[in-house]
Parts: structure tokens; sequence; C-alpha cells
């Protein structure tokens, strides 16, 4: 007898998630929370998942009040 079970993934009907391990849109989820974003309201919101994470990066890696110095060069990637 196994003494952990294998579990699924939590998730309810009608919340949307982004996997990135698999580039797809998914009810429920189907994946691990480690590979998904998400829970979205709607499956629109779901596939511009990506395009929202980059528009939030790019937010923060220019707000000025987060950088003291100008900006990043190389040394700091």
């Amino acid at each position: 007898m196994a003494l952990f079970k294998a579990r699924k993934p939590a998730g309810k009907p009608g919340e949307w998630f982004y996997c990135i391990e698999h580039k797809t849109v998914e009810e429920g989820p189907d994946c691990p929370a480690k590979d998904r974003f998400g829970p979205y309201p709607s499956r629109a919101e779901a596939q511009r998942a990506m395009e929202a994470a980059a528009e939030r990066n790019h937010a923060w890696d220019t707000d000025p009040r987060w950088h003291d110095r100008g900006a990043p060069t190389d040394e700091d990637k």
C-alpha cells in the first residue's frame, strides 16, 4: 500500500490557467502549480497570461521608485 496518494491539482470549474510547460490554456487545472499561471476568470485572460506577465515585468523594470540608479547594465543581469 502506498504511503502517499497521487494528488490531482486542485481547481474549480470556471477557473482558467495557462500552463507554461505545455504553452496551453486549461480549465481546472490539469498541470501542477509550479507550471502554471492563474487562476483567471476567463479563457481569454488566460490566453494572454504571458503577455500580461511581460507587461508587468516591463512596468517593474522601468518603475523609477524601485531604481536608485540609472538603467540596468549588463553587469546587473
